[in-house]
């Protein structure tokens, strides 16, 4: 598209602002006048730049002598002006039709007013249902809005509000002075389910203020046992963010704003987490474990997984929507399991959604406890199913949180990579965009999918472009990458000085290809085996012989469940990318690796080399994502007045 063209589309999108009274009565509208006012600063920023001399031709600008480098500077220079303005203006539209706008006969967006107030209209003018985001690309980030403190420098996570073993070199889980048997309900025959009123009837509060915080803490107190569940955002910040906790008694629905009361809700509700006489009752609690340890400080003790109770059961499906139906006959709308739970305030469907997810625990509790009692009276197993549930839900709450640390090898764990078949150079490449990515995740507490999403890294290295130009066309087809646009030259940097390191690549690059190969024939050796299994199947229902297969090593074994040990390496991380279920056999092929992280001698020749520690400041050769274009100094300050409109 030539210069005159892309000129001529900008003009013509810009036409749809509103001008004049109408533009004045838009403008207050929150989201347009933050948006109006982003693309006020953007553009007088960019002119401000273009139009300064020593910018472009003063002591130490970056403007290239030779000729055809600058005609392309040149062309760079007009393409980001023109694309700042068309993204800006790109985002005011989204947002007009997500603000329950319409198109009037002048072309204007409008707010439209329905019978039963403000609305989402489709083309023929019928009411209908907003469609759930994942990602509201309009919020300003809470950790900005809410002065929200992280700490994402390259070091492990200290566990503050632990105590620490003798030799110091780990810490100690208040359950490691507790037995499971301490929480093994005694008097199963006589229980009674407990159901809850419906929803409608139940007294509901959403938590955001501390004084609520205190009251709900006191109500817990008085309490034998609650249900918890967490809502979180990955997506935009580095470690992730918990938004919400619910929590249900047996007569009341609470909802905690965490983003709002994150610096409070360890300090109010810590010890009623910690004490192991009131039964916490959760379901599928992995990640809702680790992520109260991270972000509040809360350590569960006496935990009952409903989780782990349907596996224990074993039941059709293990999922809470499944339970919900089961024992409850409620369909829950998981539609917005996903949504982004950082927008405030929050919707009401989405309030209900995250009320139902607790609301009925309690009771299912109720009733896997005696289907989990009945269970054991009829089993001629020692094994009780109540004992090994809570001994399931022990080791969930065990787990410490530990936050993802960036190493010399980090690269070799990107998925998809194994099966790239790269050689030295790629992988070059490839490691250069993973560790920039990472330094900058970190420091503007952004997820590094965000940055630059794994098949991006793969497909730049793939092709290696070393033009700001060829980069563009390259992920011109992709969804939008903000931190990549605003980045070109860098990213075309680290691309051209990475494959001037290739050399020291090629071993993993060797070895990758080999392992991938292994993996190949073995995946074949197990498809026909499981051919000839079969097979022998249907010669036993024939009555003939089937003949009887001689290998019985633990490799064999493995092989037979879905898992295959390759010597010197292993393929276990790619049968899991794969899908296959790995099972017991995970250990023994880990223990044939070569190195105790990946099966890669470290490119330094050390075992796992950490990089030098990302600190609150990082010196990054990178242009600013509100369009600063020199280098640049990141400092993780997250009371910032900037904002994000991704």
């Amino acid at each position: 598209m030539d210069f005159n063209h892309y000129l001529s589309e900008l003009s013509t999108s810009i036409q749809s602002i509103p001008s004049s009274d109408d533009f004045r009565f838009n403008y207050n509208i929150p989201e347009f006048r933050r948006l109006i006012d982003e693309l006020t600063r953007k553009s007088q920023s960019m002119l401000n730049k273009i139009g300064s001399s020593d910018h472009i031709w003063g002591p130490g600008s970056s403007f290239p002598a030779d000729i055809d480098d600058a005609y392309e500077w040149i062309v760079n220079a007009n393409d980001d002006v023109l694309e700042l303005v068309n993204e800006v203006v790109d985002e005011f539209h989204k947002v007009l039709k997500e603000q329950d706008m319409e198109e009037g006969e002048d072309g204007f967006f409008k707010i439209k007013k329905g019978k039963k107030g403000i609305g989402y209209f489709g083309d023929d003018g019928n009411e209908m249902k907003p469609k759930v985001s994942f990602h509201v690309h309009t919020l300003r980030k809470p950790q900005y809005h809410y002065n929200l403190a992280v700490d994402n420098s390259n070091q492990p996570f200290e566990h503050v509000w632990l105590e620490k073993s003798e030799d110091g070199e780990r810490f100690i889980h208040p359950l490691e002075k507790l037995s499971v048997l301490d929480f093994v309900d005694k008097d199963i025959e006589n229980l009674v389910p407990l159901k809850p009123p419906p929803m409608e009837c139940t007294p509901f509060k959403l938590v955001e203020e501390v004084n609520g915080l205190k009251e709900l803490a006191a109500k817990l107190s008085s309490v034998n046992e609650f249900a918890v569940d967490l809502e979180h955002n990955q997506y935009r910040s580095f470690q992730g963010l918990t938004c919400l906790i619910q929590i249900s008694t047996r007569t009341e629905d609470f909802i905690v704003d965490t983003l709002k009361l994150r610096d409070h809700v360890g300090t109010h509700l810590r010890e009623v987490f910690k004490d192991p006489t009131k039964k916490k009752v959760l379901h599928g609690a992995d990640r809702d474990i680790v992520w109260l340890q991270r972000d509040f400080g809360i350590y569960v003790c006496n935990m009952f997984d409903t989780g782990q109770a349907s596996r224990v059961l074993k039941m059709e499906r293990y999922s809470l929507q499944h339970l919900l139906q089961h024992f409850c006959g409620v369909t829950a709308n998981k539609e917005y399991q996903n949504a982004d739970w950082r927008a405030r305030p929050l919707p009401d469907v989405m309030i209900k959604y995250g009320r139902e997810d607790t609301h009925y625990l309690l009771y299912i509790y109720d009733l896997m406890r005696i289907k989990l009692f009945e269970l054991s009276k009829e089993s001629e197993s020692p094994d009780d199913p109540l004992l090994d549930v809570y001994k399931r839900s022990y080791n969930v709450c065990m787990q410490l949180y530990e936050k993802e640390l960036l190493t010399d090898n980090s690269y070799l764990n990107l998925k998809g990579l194994r099966r790239a078949g790269f050689n030295g150079q790629q992988l070059a490449v490839v490691s250069g965009l993973y560790e920039w990515r990472d330094v900058l995740a970190r420091a503007e507490d952004e997820s590094t999918g965000y940055i630059l999403p794994n098949k991006v890294i793969l497909e730049i290295a793939k092709h290696m472009p070393v033009t700001a130009s060829n980069l563009r066309r390259l992920i011109a087809e992709r969804s939008r990458l903000p931190y990549v646009e605003r980045n070109h030259d860098i990213v075309v940097n680290i691309v051209r000085h990475s494959m001037q390191n290739a050399e020291a690549f090629e071993e993993a690059a060797l070895r990758l290809k080999e392992e991938q190969a292994a993996f190949e024939e073995a995946a074949l050796r197990l498809k026909e085996e499981q051919a000839a299994s079969v097979s022998n199947v249907a010669s036993v229902k024939d009555g003939t012989e089937a003949p009887q297969s001689h290998s019985s090593n633990s490799k064999d074994e493995c092989a037979a469940n879905g898992s295959i040990g390759i010597e010197n390496g292993t393929i276990a991380s790619t049968l899991k990318e794969n899908g296959a279920n790995t099972g017991a056999c995970e250990a023994t092929l880990l223990g044939n690796s070569v190195s105790e992280e990946n099966g890669f001698p470290d490119k330094k020749g050390k075992k796992d080399i950490k990089v030098e520690q990302i600190g609150s400041s990082v010196n990054l050769p990178c242009h600013s994502i509100l369009g600063n274009n020199a280098k640049c100094t990141i400092t993780v300050d997250l009371d910032s007045d900037s904002d994000d409109m991704m």
